[in-house]
Parts: structure tokens; sequence; C-alpha cells
């Protein structure tokens, strides 16, 4: 995949991680769940572009 999608995810991980923070700093527990969750899909899908970098060469 592209310079794109590598940058879309890592993207869905940072909003993740802001999600998570702002949950966790106003107390609302479904919001930083919502981040964690984020992260995990962000983090997934940064791995299967290594897995998917690494039969291309």
């Amino acid at each position: 995949m592209g310079t794109g999608d590598k940058i879309d995810n890592k993207a869905e991980e940072l909003k993740g991680k802001a999600k998570e923070g702002v949950g966790n700093a106003t107390d609302d527990q479904e919001l930083a769940d919502e981040g964690k969750a984020d992260q995990v899909k962000g983090n997934l899908k940064q791995a299967a572009e290594k897995v998917k970098d690494a039969f291309k060469k």
C-alpha cells in the first residue's frame, strides 16, 4: 500500500490517543475506551502494511 495509507493509519492511532486523553481528563470512560479502540485499529493496520511491505521485497 502507499504512503497515504500509512499516514492515514498513523493519524487514526493519534486520533485515538487524543480521544483517550480527553476521555480520561473529562472522566468519560466511553470516550477513553473508544480512543483505545481507535489506537488498536490503527496499530493493526500498520502491522498489516509492514507485512505487505515485507512480502514485496
